[in-house]
């Protein structure tokens, strides 16, 4: 009976995971007399009235200086199969802009996997820190999926441009238009008790990405690969805990005259900012201390004798090779407040480089 309640328990929460129900009800009762040992499981569920939803909100990083202002409309089970459409507009202050259309089905035919697509345009702007605007137009697909791997194609059209003018001589090397087909390979394992903050347990991200899959001369040719590995050991008193963290991250183009090719600038690794990298995980992507994509190599920018240029500016590169390590000291504070409020306290130390 313990088994069957903990299996419902499961079946229920996949059901209301599907967005597609108001409610899911689940039933046990004996099954009939001819048959010893056997149960009834009636399983009753209600659509959801309407169909469409939509929501809109404002996301707001303090500690990376970041807000942004998202839309969506979603519809659901068009089809029949749990099918998810959905539309979303998202705009950063930071003149970031996307929008997208996608469609996600949790179960179609004799797949076991979740089957996913997505269309998307996409605009950044990277004129304070490198001197380029970057606009893509590409579709996205999830080709597998499951609790510890997952693989996506990825092809788009890509244009980086300088309206500024005064980009670097490596930024202008890099600008114009190229395609990136790509694949991509995630492995990942956590079993530790909090994303957040945690006490114990262990996690590892691997990412695998070999891009240029199409025949075209325009066509980015490169391998990159991440890893990210956490561990968190408790020390008993006052719930603290040591967190150690290791993850680095190597990308270099390939073909042709590979050896005397820069990587693409787009899939350099960039360090910098002040989001948490205790709660980041993935790859080499934060380090405290330092501005947005503030670490690592630069160039001086070209200087136009306007009265208007700033002489000393300078373009952040990226690097090839990145590396950073993390040791965290968490602990509650002896004050009852602070525990009932999730308030704790860290010491913390990172390190990290960014190179050719």
């Amino acid at each position: 009976m313990q088994e069957l309640l903990k299996a419902s328990q499961i079946v229920n929460l996949r059901l209301q995971a599907l967005e597609i129900f108001d409610s899911v009800k689940i039933t046990l009762d004996s099954g009939p007399p001819e048959l010893p040992g056997t149960a009834n499981v009636i399983i009753e569920v209600v659509e959801t009235a309407n169909p469409l939803s939509g929501q809109i909100a404002a996301f707001t990083k303090a500690e990376a200086r970041y807000s942004t202002v998202e839309g969506s409309l979603k519809y659901k089970n068009l089809f029949g199969y749990g099918d998810l459409w959905d539309g979303s507009l998202a705009y950063g202050y930071d003149h970031s802009t996307e929008l997208s259309a996608g469609l996600y089905l949790p179960r179609f035919k004799g797949l076991v996997t979740p089957v996913t697509a997505r269309a998307y345009l996409l605009s950044q702007d990277w004129l304070k820190f490198s001197s380029y605007k970057e606009q893509s137009m590409g579709l996205s697909l999830g080709l597998f999926s499951s609790e510890h791997h997952d693989v996506a194609y990825n092809i788009a059209w890509r244009t980086l441009t300088d309206p500024s003018q005064m980009a670097s001589r490596f930024v202008r090397r890099q600008l114009g238009h190229n395609l990136l087909s790509s694949l991509k390979y995630t492995f990942k394992v956590d079993r530790r008790n909090s994303p957040m903050r945690p006490t114990r347990g262990y996690a590892f991200v691997s990412t695998t990405q070999l891009g240029g899959l199409v025949p075209d001369n325009r066509s980015l040719r490169f391998l990159r690969q991440e890893f990210d590995l956490r561990y968190a050991v408790p020390l008993g008193f006052y719930r603290a805990a040591l967190n150690f963290g290791v993850s680095g991250g190597v990308v270099f183009p390939w073909g042709n005259g590979f050896s005397s090719k820069p990587s693409s600038l787009p899939e350099r690794f960039f360090l910098g900012g002040n989001i948490s990298p205790v709660c980041a995980l993935g790859g080499p992507t934060t380090l405290w201390g330092f501005k947005t994509r503030g670490l690592g190599p630069t160039e001086p920018r070209r200087h136009v004798n306007d009265g208007t240029a700033d002489p000393s500016g300078v373009d952040f590169l990226g690097g090839d090779l990145a590396f950073t390590a993390l040791a965290d000291l968490s602990f509650d504070l002896p004050f009852r407040w602070f525990r009932e409020k999730g308030i704790h306290a860290h010491v913390f130390a990172c390190a990290g480089n960014v190179a050719k």
